[in-house]
């Protein structure tokens, strides 16, 4: 009798979580779909929000938080004013730190703190690149170091390269073939889940393209 108590209680627990682990998909699902139409950085904090909801709602899950933050470095990319730039930066990187502590052994988060440094770098290139830089590459380091194919550790990197040899008029000649090879590769990286990230091909179409 005990047994069979117990393993109902089991079940009914499993049948709980399950139910719980679909409104979570279910509910990121919706709010994913809502990077298509955003476009201004209004669009992008409404956005954000929701993902902020939701991780106060979800406080053992990661992902929220992720892209709480990539909404927060994408709105940096587009404002023009310097203080609000570095402003939804310092919210991007709050929420950067609280994912490091929840998961901290996964490529996608170290492969977005790179995109975070890039975001502080670009505010002022020339006073924040010898420390900015450097903070990019090690976190690139970090996420290629778990997993050497994530394809957005390796657009930071190959982003960072390109800008490098730019800068000093180097040949980039090479970087471009690896741009060429990082776009042939990016769709046989395969998500851990339909909500895990799957951005930055865009930005790969974009330096093949300016090759031209």
């Amino acid at each position: 009798m005990k047994k069979t108590l117990l393993i109902t209680v089991a079940l009914f627990i499993a049948v709980v979580l399950t139910a719980g682990n679909e409104k979570y998909y279910q509910k990121m699902g919706e709010t994913l779909g809502q990077y298509a139409t955003c476009k201004s950085v209004d669009d992008f904090q409404n956005l954000a929000n929701q993902f902020n909801r939701i991780s106060k709602m979800e406080t053992a899950e990661w992902l929220p938080l992720y892209y709480e933050a990539h909404c927060y470095i994408i709105m940096s990319f587009i404002e023009q004013d310097v203080i609000k730039k570095d402003g939804f930066l310092d919210v991007a990187e709050t929420a950067i730190n609280k994912m490091i502590e929840l998961q901290p052994n996964e490529a996608e988060v170290y492969a977005l703190q790179a995109f975070f440094y890039t975001g502080r770098l670009v505010v002022d290139p020339a006073s924040r690149g010898q420390k900015y830089g450097p903070m990019s590459g090690q976190a690139i380091g970090r996420s290629m170091a778990i997993d050497p194919t994530n394809p957005r550790a390796r657009l930071m990197k190959l982003q960072n390269d390109l800008g490098t040899a730019h800068f000093f008029g180097n040949d980039v000649t090479p970087y471009y073939a690896q741009a060429e090879a990082l776009l042939a590769s990016w769709d046989k990286f395969e998500p851990k889940s339909q909500i895990h990230p799957v951005w930055g091909k865009d930005q790969v179409v974009g330096i093949v393209n300016s090759k031209k």
